[in-house]
Parts: C-alpha cells; sequence; structure tokens
C-alpha cells in the first residue's frame, strides 16, 4: 500500500461511526477562569483536553504548558478542523455569541450557566445548535451529582409518596458580579434539579428580591406553582454569612434532603415523619432521619464524562438546551429590578 492509499484508509477509518465512538473527542476549552480552571483539570484526567483558550493568552499559555496542551487564540478555535467539542466557560453575556459561532463551525458545546442573558439570546443558541446538527449541552452540573441522582431515583420510584412541595436553599458569601444579580448566578442548578423532580416548567412564577451593594439582588426568593398543584420555593443569596446547599423535596409518605455541605455518609436524608387528623385535630410523629447511602463521584467528572458520551453516541444531553430555555424564562419572570441610581447612603 502506498503512502496516499495509507493516509485515504486511515481517514475513512476515522470517519466511520464505530471507531468514532472509541475514539476521545478532542476538546477545547474556552474561558479559563475559576471554573474554566476545573474543566481544563478534570477533562485533561479524562484523556479529552486537546486546547485551552482565553482572552488572556498569558493565561492560556500557562495553562497549555502545565496540562500538555495547545493554546490557542479564541478567534482561530472556531475554525480549527482538529477541534471536535469546545466547553465554553465564559461571562454569561458571551455565552450565546460563542455559542453560535461554535456550532456554526461543526463544534459540539457544552455552554456554562446561564447560558445567556435572556430568553431571546437562549433560544437562538440553541436553534443553531439544532440547524447544524450539533450536540447542545448546559452546565447544570448537580444533576449530575451521586446524591441528586439517588434523590431523582426516590421520587420516580414513589418511596416518597406524591411530591406537593420542593424548597431550595443557595446561600454563601460571593462571589459577587457586575452583569448578574444572586438569582441569575446561583438559582440555575437549583432550577435544573427542581425540573427535573417536577417534569414540568411552573405554571406561576413569584420574584422577591433586595439590593444592597448595588443595584442588582444580593439575595432573591423565588415562589413557584406547578402542575398537579406541587408549590416550590428558592432562596439564593450572594450575601449570607454561612454557606448552604440543601434542596427538600416533601412528599405524602416521606420528606427527603439533600445537603451538600453534609460529608458524604450524610448528604441524603429521608425523615419518615406522619401527620393525620384525629378527631378534627392534627396530629404527628417526627422520626430521625434515615441516612441514604450515595456513590461517591466528582459532579463535575461525571458531567463531563456524560459530555463525550454524547459526543461519541450523538445522543441527546441530560441537560440539554431546552432545559435551560426552561430555567431563563423562570429566571426572567422571577427577576426584579432596582434603581441603579439609587443613593444608598440615604438609607
Amino acid at each position: 500500500m502506498g503512502l496516499s492509499s495509507f493516509w485515504r484508509a486511515a481517514m475513512c477509518l476515522a470517519r466511520n461511526p464505530r471507531v468514532q465512538y472509541l475514539m476521545k473527542p478532542r476538546i477545547a476549552v474556552l474561558g479559563c477562569g475559576y471554573w474554566g480552571s476545573n474543566h481544563i483539570r478534570t477533562l485533561k484526567a479524562l484523556g479529552a483536553l486537546y486546547a485551552v483558550s482565553d482572552a488572556n493568552a498569558a493565561r492560556a499559555e500557562g495553562f497549555a504548558s502545565e496540562q500538555d496542551c495547545l493554546a490557542i487564540e479564541p478567534e482561530r478555535l472556531f475554525t480549527r478542523d482538529d477541534i471536535d467539542a469546545i466547553v465554553l466557560a465564559l461571562p454569561p453575556q458571551f455565552h450565546a455569541k460563542a455559542a453560535e459561532q461554535a456550532v456554526s463551525h461543526g463544534k459540539d458545546v457544552l455552554v456554562e450557566k446561564p447560558i445567556a442573558l435572556n430568553v431571546e439570546d437562549a433560544v437562538r443558541e440553541v436553534r443553531a445548535a439544532e440547524e447544524h446538527d450539533r450536540v447542545f449541552m448546559v452546565g447544570h452540573v448537580l444533576r449530575f451529582h451521586p446524591a441528586f441522582e439517588k434523590l431523582k431515583s426516590l421520587v420516580d420510584e414513589g418511596d416518597l409518596g406524591q411530591v406537593r412541595y420542593i424548597h431550595s436553599h443557595r446561600l454563601g458569601l460571593g462571589k459577587f458580579h457586575t452583569e448578574n444579580d444572586a438569582l441569575w448566578d446561583l438559582a440555575p442548578h437549583d432550577l435544573s434539579m427542581i425540573l427535573a423532580i417536577t417534569g414540568n416548567e411552573p405554571t406561576e412564577v413569584r420574584g422577591e428580591g433586595a439590593a444592597l451593594l448595588d443595584h442588582l439582588s444580593d439575595f432573591a426568593h423565588l415562589h413557584m406553582r406547578f402542575p398537579n398543584d406541587i408549590r416550590g420555593h428558592l432562596f439564593t443569596s450572594r450575601l449570607n454569612p454561612y454557606r448552604e446547599r440543601r434542596l427538600t423535596v416533601v412528599g405524602t409518605r416521606a420528606m427527603a434532603v439533600f445537603d451538600d455541605v453534609e460529608p458524604w455518609e450524610r448528604k441524603l436524608a429521608v425523615y419518615r415523619h406522619a401527620v393525620w387528623q384525629d378527631s378534627g385535630q392534627w396530629a404527628f410523629t417526627a422520626n430521625e432521619p434515615s441516612y441514604v447511602a450515595v456513590e461517591q463521584g466528582m459532579p463535575l467528572t461525571r458531567e463531563l464524562e456524560h459530555f463525550i458520551h454524547c459526543i461519541q453516541t450523538r445522543e441527546r444531553p441530560r441537560t440539554d438546551g431546552e432545559e435551560a430555555i426552561r430555567v431563563l424564562r423562570i429566571l426572567t419572570a422571577g427577576t426584579v429590578t432596582h434603581d441603579r441610581f439609587r443613593d444608598r447612603r440615604a438609607n
């Protein structure tokens, strides 16, 4: 076989779907900030990191040297034929344009949350991925947390009975952004989990919030009503003295709590309380929680493994673009705006 024949055979083999399934995709990370750096290190451990890119060339070069991969300028990243997929870990106001560029050049994408700062941009980038037959996955990483996956199975198997109420608290100090508030920064993860449990978008959304530092809400509440009369409540704060990462599901048979601040053996608790009427009066029994065994595993690793799997098999991601659009519709409906020019010293 001549050299040219060899290369033609090799290219045909590389395009074979069965061979592609066995090959690790060549993934680039655009955005080498805090969360982008986590993607970089995790993809390297999974053997799928091919390149890094950042507006700060020195930062990208540093990661490329550290992780033994390519550093590519952002404007050249989308047109490279040797890149199969791109993780977009940018400030959210840049996600839509970058995602559209990526999919139009044949790249699969994982876009960090939120995928845009308005529903229109989100719809545009998701539709562009559909038009170009590209995988579009969203970084709702807690959907891949083993404790949440177990909680979801308890709900699906009816162990909690009929779900009546879901509430989530995501509190802490920072991070402080200039483009998005505490609701848009912190709530997408919880909304993704709530939507997965209810299986429906809320029919009613009411928001409350307060801006203490500038014109963006530093804490926010969402009140939601879902079909089948399920109620939901979400509280986020970036101006809180302690960390809280808790999702509670109240059912007719039991209540479950996913607390990500707790150690692995206590992350998922089930409370089998009982409430009933006796002679026209309400009575109840309160029981100690039972802790459900949960397989240990890093959510980001599991998320990126799923992304790689979807690239190889062309399956629709668990956290797809349609889910991201539903999340943004809820965020938009629940957003409270504040006067940018208000003099807070007067208070």
